[in-house]
């Protein structure tokens, strides 16, 4: 492979944009944290209410989190223990089964998506300074 070499306000750029990244990624833990979530689920929870026609599968989990299939299986799960997500049949084929969140898992997610929300809504300008850097 033939690389161009990068001049040092590149590198600053992506070192810059990942710990921009990792900030987020630390606030996001923090406020998941707070109201009794992992990380993980959190992101579950969103993907699952994000899923088009509500047709969230555990394969679709695995695929948004980019887990394999049997872990994102277990933190199914363990979100169905915690009363965060039922599981539902399908309405032609009862041998596949949806995912859905229940309330208690819509009011924390509500909850979360607020504050996440605002603080990419403060991020933006340096987010926007940053991808600008790349050109």
């Amino acid at each position: 492979m033939n690389h161009k070499m990068l001049d040092d306000s590149a590198y600053a750029a992506l070192a810059d944009f990942r710990a921009v990244l990792r900030k987020f990624l630390a606030f996001s833990e923090q406020r998941a944290n707070e109201v009794g979530l992992s990380a993980q689920q959190h992101q579950a929870l969103l993907a699952i209410r994000g899923a088009e026609d509500a047709k969230a599968t555990v394969g679709y989990i695995a695929e948004r989190l980019i887990l394999k299939p049997h872990s994102a299986s277990e933190l199914v799960h363990r979100l169905e223990k915690l009363s965060l997500i039922e599981r539902r049949a399908g309405a032609t084929d009862r041998r596949k089964s949806f995912i859905v969140l229940t309330d208690r898992a819509n009011a924390l997610l509500a909850k979360l998506s607020w504050t996440h929300r605002e603080e990419i809504a403060r991020m933006k300008p340096l987010l926007s300074d940053l991808l600008e850097r790349f050109g």
